[in-house]
């Protein structure tokens, strides 16, 4: 096995091999080595829906589009959503204070669609199996980072070493790698803690995504293929511990009442699980010889369901700046090529995760005068397309600054011919 590679990305999880996938897509002579500390499981469709689920993106779309792997995830189980409703957990359901998001209003067969993360993972990991100049280590850790300016030394727990021009971590939130670069993270808790399941209501979901926002945190409903929804319920360390802890009974009782009975009973639930919710953002996000992408660099509160989606433009973002400096026959670790990436993503991203903040910082606010103002706004959304179609066209990635990766392809064509 070589030891000596163009790229090492460190983290396989779906925007580190989304990236491999990348760079590994275009024509031309690319080593890459990926390393990942958790051995790749098989996906079996014939067991039940895997617990932690993501809202994907037009734009996400379109990049796993480039890495070759959305047509089996959409033969698989992705469940597409045409409408999303929103509602302040103030009001009933069916009164002021909700907004509604229709793909027909702006043309699109969808808004986007429901995947298990696992999926896109098991995907991803064995398309990079069978790419040519791709070596997966996995299991494998990074225990150590050297950095020159000729280049970036990975040193491995089992004794071998890698040697790359550019180190891309890819290895979360935590990020090993990112603290043996150097690199710094802020961040804090948000005092909440996600429950996560899947559940079975009386109503159809209509392939509808709905999210009700409670003193506490929204509560999230995913339509999933088989008809049931995935649960993303946002509150207190103290309730979500709770909701775990109850029966079955009481769990489904307290969720149709949370749920303001917008699909009828709830009455059936798989095991339930959760999570605390951060938000964190890297004071930088290159050095020389080493760049972050996805959770390494930026996490989100999942309330607008942008987490991966920003992770994927991120690889995409990454991929385009390090191949356009290949074609120019520049180095693709200095610090001078990666800046590029750094401008191009980090504003974007940074812009995206204070945006999410203050919305949920808004909607736990329980005084009356915050509950009319929320009412208003909403209401004035609603009753203005072109702000609410902006709106949806933006959480959707098809406007904006996009990486050529998750453009439409007549654009791509077009560029490309002038």
């Amino acid at each position: 096995m070589s030891k000596d590679f163009d790229v090492i990305v460190i983290g396989a999880g779906m925007v580190g091999s989304s990236l491999a996938c990348l760079l590994a897509q275009e024509p031309g002579d690319l080593s890459l080595a990926v390393i990942d500390a958790r051995e790749s499981t098989p996906f079996d469709e014939g067991t039940d829906y895997r617990p932690r689920v993501s809202a994907i993106s037009r734009a996400s779309t379109r990049v796993l589009e480039a890495c070759g792997v959305w047509p089996q995830i959409a033969a698989s189980r992705a469940s597409p959503y045409r409408s999303m409703y929103v509602w302040d957990g103030a009001y009933p359901a069916d009164q002021a204070g909700a907004i509604r998001f229709e793909s027909a209003e702006i043309g699109e067969p969808e808004l986007g669609h429901i995947v298990e993360n696992e999926l896109i993972e098991h995907c991803l990991r064995e398309r990079l199996k069978v790419t040519p100049g791709v070596q997966v280590f996995c299991p494998g850790e990074a225990s150590g980072l050297v950095f020159s300016e000729r280049g970036a030394l990975v040193d491995l727990t089992d004794g071998a070493t890698l040697r790359a021009r550019l180190v891309v971590g890819a290895d979360g939130s935590a990020s090993p790698s990112r603290t043996m670069a150097g690199i710094e993270a802020s961040g804090h808790e948000y005092g909440q803690s996600a429950v996560v399941c899947h559940v079975r209501t009386e109503k159809p979901h209509g392939e509808t995504a709905r999210q009700r926002f409670l003193p506490d945190g929204p509560l999230a409903l995913l339509p999933l293929a088989d008809g049931r929804s995935s649960i993303v319920w946002s509150t207190t360390p103290e309730q979500a511990a709770g909701l775990i802890a109850m029966g079955d009974a009481a769990f489904l009782e307290e969720l149709t009442r949370a749920a303001d009975n917008v699909l009828g009973e709830v009455t059936e639930t798989s095991r339930r699980f959760a999570f605390p919710l951060r938000i964190q953002s890297a004071s930088h996000y290159v050095r020389e010889r080493y760049a972050l992408v996805g959770d390494a660099a930026h996490t989100v509160h999942p309330l607008a369901g942008q987490g991966v989606n920003l992770g994927f433009l991120d690889a995409a973002a990454l991929a385009e700046v390090v191949l356009d400096a290949l074609v120019d026959d520049r180095d693709p670790g200095e610090r001078r090529v990666l800046r590029r990436y750094e401008r191009w993503r980090k504003g974007e991203n940074l812009l995206a995760a204070s945006s999410i903040d203050a919305i949920g910082q808004l909607f736990l606010r329980q005084e009356p005068a915050a509950q009319a103002v929320r009412r208003a706004g909403m209401a004035l959304v609603n009753r203005a397309p072109l702000v609410k179609n902006e709106i949806v066209r933006r959480a959707m990635g098809i406007t904006g600054d996009l990486p050529r990766f998750a453009r439409p392809p007549l654009e791509n064509s077009a560029l490309a011919e002038s």
